[in-house]
């Protein structure tokens, strides 16, 4: 079967080699050469993700049986709709659907409207200064967010990124000022307690859970540094994290399959990957946001550990009839992401990097390729994060030891690791906040 993967960063690396390993012939669309990518598929246009016409152009020329989507932008740019028009089944959702995403207030609102759990208290603000007496008149802490899409790197939280009403208020100018997310801001609700990933297969109606994730957003160890599009995640062997009960996974996996549901009622069927970041607080948890797409990270972790055919699971999607029975392996899995040096801030990009792929295999890890350029035979940084190596293995421990030998394999100037991602002390001291914060 011919599958079109789109993007060209890490996740759909994950994504193609997932593809490749049940037998599907591979055709990527992608703006940068992903080295990866590129070995595994039979023919790659270099274009905009967002280009519709060139990607159906493609896509038709190809004879491509099913698309598969790897980043959130041709979402709102009504890829998925475009290629569905010509009878290309796609593992994605449609632009309306995709508003999950690609608008935090309809998520907001259709959570409210639906009886859905999980939401929290938000007021949605077109007008600056409408939005800066909100700020004002609250009376708690807030979570600040351009409505629109930002790359994962506009949330910013009263009392962790945002210490007073000043600061707040100039980073609601900064938001109307230069259009972030579309000019408009949604102010929600701090929810404290600690972050979790639960990523969904849905085919319109089916609703098929995958292994809990912890991202980690924060550039640097200690989890300071500006917020990024993810340093790196782990997954535990039991599919839950240490500080998530199999009550709290199904409390959220609930919210999920409530959250289908509801856009089905809406005329709009969701088809595709769905991802709930969750804040775990201690009444349970709480939707942070949607994507309408797997997380990146997150997608290595669990794609890596996948064990019925990728290729398979997509056929169920598109044609509606998922199995419930998608088996991943009883393993965990540590990623650690190998990004420019200055990502986050100033990103040194054109940097050469050195990878033996053989050695990190012999480590029992996985090599993800990700925003990096294939030129002249050698691989050299973006701005953007470089590539992603998994550890597997029985415990989060021995992941991240088999992460961390990996590591060693890769080489260049000029790049930088957050090394604590996975390692016990920080995963204990997610554990310790959890439960002080259930017996307060």
């Amino acid at each position: 079967m011919k599958v079109l993967v789109v993007g060209g960063g890490g996740r759909e690396h994950a994504l193609a080699a997932a593809l490749e390993r049940s037998g599907a012939e591979l055709y990527s669309a992608m703006r940068n050469n992903n080295p990866g990518i590129a070995r595994l598929a039979k023919e790659v246009r270099l274009v905009r993700e967002t280009d519709v016409s060139s990607i159906l152009e493609f896509a038709r020329a190809a004879g491509v049986d099913i698309a598969v989507m790897g980043p959130e932008a041709p979402l709102e740019a009504g890829l998925v709709d475009a290629l569905e028009a010509e009878g290309i089944g796609c593992v994605g959702p449609t632009k309306a659907a995709a508003r999950l995403e690609t608008s935090k207030s309809f998520a907001r609102e259709l959570m409210q409207r639906y009886g859905v759990p999980g939401n929290l208290r938000f007021a949605s603000f077109d007008d600056l200064d409408e939005a800066k007496g909100y700020v004002r008149e609250a009376g708690f802490e807030l979570a600040i967010k351009p409505v629109g899409l930002t790359g994962g790197k506009g949330v910013k939280v009263q009392g962790e990124h945002l210490h007073d009403i000043k600061e707040s208020e100039a980073y609601l100018e900064e938001i109307f000022g230069q259009g972030l997310g579309g000019g408009s801001v949604i102010l929600e609700e701090r929810a404290v307690g600690e972050e979790f990933t639960l990523q969904v297969f849905c085919d319109g109606r089916n609703v098929v859970p995958m292994p809990l994730v912890q991202d980690h957003k924060r550039a640097y160890e200690g989890d300071v540094g500006p917020n990024t599009g993810g340093m790196g995640s782990y997954s535990a062997e039991d599919h839950l994290l240490p500080f998530v009960s199999e009550s709290d996974k199904e409390a959220a996996l609930d919210i999920l399959r409530r959250t289908v549901e509801a856009i089905a009622q809406e005329g709009h069927p969701y088809r595709g990957v769905l991802y709930g970041q969750f804040m775990l607080t201690r009444d349970g948890p709480r939707v942070i946001e949607f994507n309408a797409r797997f997380g990146d990270p997150e997608a290595m972790n669990v794609l890596s550990i996948l064990e019925t055919p990728f290729l398979e699971v997509c056929e169920g999607i598109v044609d509606g009839s998922l199995s419930p029975n998608v088996s991943f392996a009883r393993k965990a899995t540590v990623c650690k992401y190998v990004v420019p040096a200055g990502y986050g801030t100033a990103p040194q990009s054109g940097k050469p990097i050195e990878v033996d792929e053989e050695a990190v295999a012999r480590e029992g890890a996985r090599l993800y390729y990700a925003m990096v350029d294939g030129e002249a035979g050698r691989v050299v940084t973006t701005t953007s994060r470089a590539l992603g190596v998994v550890g597997i293995d029985d415990s989060i421990q021995e992941a991240e030891e088999a992460c961390e030998r990996a590591l060693r394999h890769v080489r260049g100037e000029a790049i930088f690791v957050r090394h604590d991602i996975g390692k016990a002390e920080l995963v204990n001291r997610r554990v310790e906040h959890m439960a002080r914060l259930r017996k307060a």
